[in-house]
């Protein structure tokens, strides 16, 4: 009998906190203490303890995190970033928005995150040292930073990541906005870079109602500029330090983050186990299936396979009630908005490559091992 299995069950994760989030919201609306108030100050505190870094600022978007993160280093006009070409474009976009060049780089086949030997290539082929700062031979722009990205719930490995920061002199803003809760090495996505940027839209392991991000970091001025740029540069209310931008987490959605934020491991947990499942299921069918670093905790954001007859089965499990994804089907260097910085096809292989053949299966916290079974009966049914 044919079955409706959602990409995203929303609805599930509301269903066990919406008493104790109506009780919180009256509370708000008591008050009607709708920005920067106690909860999202107390939400800050509490993901930057449970992520390991000091200090955390709320803001209305990943996509702002990532900018006002990279403004918050110094980093901006005449400076260059490097950056994968596969991940969500707002990765790209917010470097673009500092007025900073994105360098894109090719990704490893095996887990998807950005190549540590194609950066070592980059430098080696493409860039001169001077004045302390590396430099792009095309554009004659400084390297000032790099932006590994935990795509899809895998933790990049971060331990080379900031041996190249070292060596070449670059600040580090971790993308972790598919990544709550991943680990390297025994430490938490968002820790281990001078800062780490996250998203809470609506999708994500922990997320929002809607939208909401945070800032991650452990140094304390560059929490304390990030914290002027979010509301305007003001370093109180008619006093603007710096020119700013208003990018708030509001009162409603920090309630709702930190009542997720107590159920995040256990949800975490259940994704770990739907995976497992699935790896289990699907390992007789020819698809690659996801792989993780022997010293990571991929946290399975998305559930990402790879087929050569990607289309053909995309087609078929639509056909039959699964929700299926493509993330992301044409590479940040390809998109028509970028066209002025010169990539062509051809330009990132591995990347161009990949991006013809994923595929993304349902995941969420309260996808069961039925739902997986009735995937792998349709799966059966396309292979014959």
């Amino acid at each position: 009998m044919k079955k409706t299995i959602k990409m995203v069950d929303l609805k599930s994760q509301y269903n066990e906190i919406k008493d104790e989030l109506w009780q919180e919201w009256e509370k708000v609306f008591d008050s009607m203490y709708l920005m920067l108030g106690p909860n999202m100050k107390s939400f800050e505190q509490e993901f930057a303890e449970y992520s390991g870094a000091k200090f955390g600022i709320g803001v209305d978007s990943g996509t702002a995190a990532l900018f006002l993160a990279l403004k918050s280093m110094g980093i901006g006009e005449g400076d260059a970033v490097l950056v994968p070409s596969f991940t969500f474009f707002a990765t790209i976009e917010a470097v673009i928005e500092t007025g900073a060049l994105p360098i894109m780089i090719d990704i490893d086949e095996n887990d998807f995150t950005v190549s540590v030997s194609k950066i070592r290539e980059y430098f080696k082929n493409n860039s001169r040292l001077s004045d302390g700062f590396y430099v792009d031979k095309n554009s004659g722009r400084k390297i000032k930073g790099i932006i590994p990205v935990h795509l899809y719930g895998n933790p990049v490995d971060m331990k080379q990541i900031k041996e190249i920061a070292g060596e070449y002199n670059l600040k580090i803003l971790e993308d972790c906005a598919q990544a709550h809760g991943a680990e390297f090495g025994g430490s938490k996505a968002g820790s281990m870079g001078d800062m780490g940027a996250f998203s809470f839209y609506f999708s994500k392991n922990l997320s929002a109602l809607g939208e909401g991000g945070i800032i991650l970091t452990d140094n304390e001025k560059y929490a304390e500029i990030a914290r002027k740029l979010r509301v305007h540069g003001q370093s109180d209310k008619y006093t603007h330090e710096m020119v700013g931008y208003n990018s708030r987490l509001d009162e409603l959605q920090a309630v709702i983050l930190r009542l997720k934020l107590k159920r995040l491991e256990d949800w975490n947990n259940n994704r770990i186990k739907a995976a497992e499942y699935y790896n289990e299921k699907l390992k007789e069918f020819p698809l690659i299936l996801p792989k993780k670093s022997n010293k990571g905790k991929h946290v399975y954001h998305l559930f990402v396979i790879r087929s050569e007859k990607r289309d053909e089965l995309f087609k078929f499990l639509k056909e039959n009630g699964v929700e299926v994804g493509i993330h992301y089907p044409i590479p940040s260097h390809l998109q028509p908005a970028l066209d002025y910085l010169g990539y062509k096809k051809g330009s990132l292989p591995v990347t161009e490559k990949v991006s013809k053949e994923i595929l993304t299966l349902p995941m969420h916290p309260h996808l069961k091992t039925e739902d997986i079974d009735y995937i792998y009966e349709v799966f059966k049914r396309f292979f014959g």
